[in-house]
């Protein structure tokens, strides 16, 4: 179990944190689910296909439109991903539903688990705006499909403000 410790200062309010061991500093035949948070169980994700038209950028704008949802990128793959707690977490990051749980859980691992804390993706998108605003950024002024913004009759139009007119330049 990850182990909590206690940090306190005269006059200053306590602190408990919880520490872990690293996975190089635990044996390997230790089930690293034993000193963990249960990262794994605190949210799931769903593979999407790829946006690339701004009708399918909205419906994932749509699905952050919803409370602890986010969406990522890892490896080129898109998903969405809700950030919920499985019903059957307890209060000691154990399984209640172990012996039943299903073969989605059975079958995962540790040997590639978010152990550690500091996994990074590709992309993260946690507001619906962030999703506009790579939207815009991936299909161009105009475009409705990636590619768009670089068609003749959308040239002229700029995500950009006009270029201001040069200074004068100083003689003298």
């Amino acid at each position: 179990m990850a182990t909590a410790s206690t940090i306190s200062k005269p006059g200053k309010t306590t602190i408990r944190r919880r520490t872990k061991p690293s996975r190089e500093d635990l044996p390997k035949d230790v089930n690293l689910c034993e000193h963990c948070t249960a990262k794994c169980c605190r949210y799931f994700a769903l593979p999407l296909e790829a946006p690339t038209t701004r009708e399918e950028f909205e419906s994932l704008r749509w699905f952050l439109l919803h409370e602890q949802a986010t969406a990522f990128t890892e490896d080129g793959e898109w998903y969405v991903c809700i950030h919920t707690v499985c019903k059957h977490l307890q209060p000691d990051n154990r399984c209640g539903i172990y012996e039943t749980r299903p073969p989605i859980c059975r079958e995962y691992t540790t040997d590639n688990c978010e152990y550690e804390d500091d996994w990074v993706y590709d992309q993260y998108f946690e507001t619906a705006e962030q999703v506009v605003e790579y939207m815009e950024a991936v299909l161009g002024p105009g475009g409705e499909e990636i590619g768009d913004g670089r068609k003749k009759k959308n040239r002229r139009r700029s995500i950009r403000s006009p270029k201001p007119p040069l200074l004068p330049l100083l003689t003298g």
